[in-house]
């Protein structure tokens, strides 16, 4: 199945929030945290642990512009990396959007 085929079905198929991320990525490890300090029940995709995780991640730059990890999407929508996350919770938004 094509990367692009993968990550959309993982998007609309999965929980209500999906990460991509890296293991070794300290904001990927902050993302993740967050989210379950939360009490949000996520999908997580490690891409460096994937055959096919170098291909996810060029699709995703594509459709996000976004070239790094996190990418976290929230119902279906990106919402960004670790740094937008964090501004999301400080703001209040994130607890709307995952209302």
């Amino acid at each position: 199945m094509p990367a692009k085929d993968s990550v959309e079905a993982k998007i609309a198929q999965g929980k209500r929030t999906v990460v991509f991320s890296k293991t070794y990525c300290p904001y990927c490890r902050q993302a993740k945290n967050l989210l379950k300090e939360v009490g949000e029940d996520f999908d997580v995709y490690e891409l460096d642990t994937m055959d096919e995780g170098d291909d996810w991640q060029a699709y995703l730059g594509q459709k996000t512009g976004q070239r790094t990890v996190p990418s976290i999407f929230i119902g279906g929508k990106f919402v960004g990396g670790c740094s937008d996350l964090q501004a999301k919770h400080k703001s209040g938004e994130l607890k709307t959007l995952l209302a």
